[in-house]
């Protein structure tokens, strides 16, 4: 039997403010080509088949025009819900898309309950565990502690491994969390929703020994915990930290002994990811960045002062370019002087300039500058002169002379 890999599909992810759903259909429409160009029998995808627990129309056409291609290529589909989805709004329909060969499983009661698909060899049990809350899971079972992530899926795994034992055969199955290796640690982007509140936290790769292959979702790039648990990954770059990562899915293949082969399958990137580092100036006037002007951008401005409207200006070359981050190469020495000792006795163009150099990272007022700073604080000094002088305050009635001690401050002049 051979089954494609894949997870954290994401359906309804904007990057930075924009779209990425016509980027997604065609991931998904070449993952439907690899499957029948290699004759893949099941797809799993580990969770987080949407981006937000509550999806837009669009999200639901896409994810039905996916499932659709992927029967019409010829194979089954197992999905389960990830942190991002609502389990009841991707389940909704489930026993229904279930005669037609799409399995949703989202419910906590499904875990050890397996979806069988027979091969030439016999049978192969899909096990999908959902993602499980403790909180949620814990007053179904009041007799078993279930504080953390890893005290639940050791509970669920050792329910899987026994409805197992019972039927036999070989078994996948499909869970989403943050497993680990001890001995080599997962690298998480910056866009993975944290599953670590509440006590939640890391799962131990040993955690899912039996099955004869485990498919990960949660973490966006694809990692190798052994060689039968394995993270496939996101489709698409969610994050400019995910940039080199390679994006596609696992072809696991089992035979009548179990595992028999696993090769990454490639899979299209719609819009490569870049980062680029320099002053404004040498990135806009660099011929070798012509290869990336339809990249999405991130750029750092290496400048000793921040460029004014510095967007805009790299968006007329780069017109993807989304984020943009000040780093200047020259930092100016900081100073420990307290703002009192660093104007006493100096006058107000050197305050002034003062103040601008601070502000611009040790640059200090052009000539042109201090020439329109001089004009103004001198067009402030000479209007000061011409105020109406102060009117004398009116004698204080007898009554007012006879207040209360209490009362005189009130009367002193300012």
């Amino acid at each position: 039997m051979k089954i494609l890999h894949t997870s954290d599909w994401h359906i309804g992810r904007t990057f930075h403010g924009h779209s990425t759903i016509e980027n997604l259909r065609t991931v998904l429409a070449a993952l439907a080509a690899e499957v029948r160009a290699r004759s893949v029998d099941v797809v799993v995808v580990s969770g987080d088949i949407f981006d937000s627990a509550t999806p837009s129309a669009e999200a639901y056409t896409v994810l039905e025009a996916a499932v659709v291609a992927l029967r019409e290529a010829g194979a089954s589909v197992v999905l389960t819900s990830g942190n991002h989805d609502s389990a009841t709004r991707l389940g909704f329909m489930s026993r229904f898309s279930g005669t037609a060969g799409v399995h949703v499983i989202t419910r906590q009661e499904q875990h050890s309950t397996p979806i069988t698909i027979d091969d030439e060899f016999g049978p192969v049990h899909f096990y999908g565990i959902p993602y499980l809350e403790p909180a949620l899971l814990r007053h179904h079972y009041p007799d078993v502690p279930l504080k953390n992530h890893e005290q639940v899926l050791g509970f669920v795994m050792d329910r899987i491994r026994a409805d197992l034992a019972e039927r036999g055969g070989r078994s996948v199955v499909l869970s989403h969390c943050f497993a680990v290796n001890v001995a080599q640690a997962v690298e998480q982007s910056d866009v993975e929703r944290d599953i670590t509140s509440g006590g939640i936290d890391y799962v131990p790769v040993s955690t899912f020994d039996g099955p004869d292959y485990v498919a990960l979702g949660h973490i966006h790039g694809r990692s190798t915990l052994s060689e039968r648990v394995r993270y496939s990954g996101a489709p698409l770059h969610y994050s400019f930290s995910e940039a080199s990562k390679p994006r596609g899915g696992w072809l696991v293949e089992l035979d009548t002994d179990g595992l028999s082969s696993v090769e990454w399958v490639d899979l299209p990137v719609p819009r490569q990811l870049s980062v680029l580092t320099g002053t404004l100036d040498e990135i806009l006037a660099d011929a070798e960045h012509t290869a990336v002007e339809g990249h999405w951008l991130s750029v750092i401005l290496t400048d000793q002062v921040r460029p004014l409207d510095g967007m805009r200006k790299l968006q007329t070359r780069f017109p993807h370019c989304v984020t943009l981050e000040h780093r200047p190469a020259v930092t100016a020495a900081s100073t420990e002087t307290t703002y009192a000792e660093r104007v006493h006795a100096r006058t107000d163009t050197e305050i002034v300039s003062g103040f601008l150099e601070f502000v611009r990272n040790g640059t200090g007022p052009s000539d042109r500058e201090v020439e329109i700073l001089n004009s103004v604080l001198t067009e402030v000094a000479l209007g000061s002169t011409d105020e109406p002088a102060a009117q004398p305050r009116p004698k204080r009635t007898t009554e007012s002379a006879t207040r209360t001690p209490t009362n005189t401050l009130a009367e002193v002049d300012v």
